[in-house]
């Protein structure tokens, strides 16, 4: 897992923005601070997909001294957001579950594989919290 530098703003009658120096062009903002960090989380985590989709190169972070000493970055209160790592290559594997369980599955979702994986990292993020 990396790690990037977001910067949070807030200016007199306005949300919280949130921007990232290493990532121009990649903002966001919320209602509370919570929000906006929240949705920090979120917003770098798409522009990052988007640019490997592209195959662009993703930035090594930036220090907080380097960001700091710029001089439009210095109204911005420092805090780090954590990126995921890519997800490895996918592999086959055999799994046996219950014919209901299945059915279930089959009624949720157009995609047994990416459901399971999806609800094993939900669970393993539970178990990490």
């Amino acid at each position: 897992m990396t790690s990037y530098i977001a910067l949070l703003f807030k200016d007199a009658n306005s949300d919280y923005g949130v921007t990232f120096p290493d990532f121009p062009g990649c903002v966001t903002a919320g209602a509370t601070q919570e929000e906006a960090r929240r949705l920090a989380a979120e917003v770098l985590a798409f522009h990052v997909d988007g640019m490997r989709d592209d195959r662009e190169a993703i930035p090594v972070p930036s220090t907080m001294d380097a960001i700091m000493a710029n001089p439009d970055n210095q109204d911005g209160y420092g805090f780090l957001v954590d990126l995921p790592d890519p997800p490895g290559r996918a592999l086959r594997i055999n799994v046996t579950l219950p014919e209901d369980l299945i059915k279930a599955i089959d009624r949720t979702s157009k995609n047994r594989s990416r459901f399971l994986a999806e609800a094993a990292r939900d669970r393993l993020a539970r178990v990490k919290a």
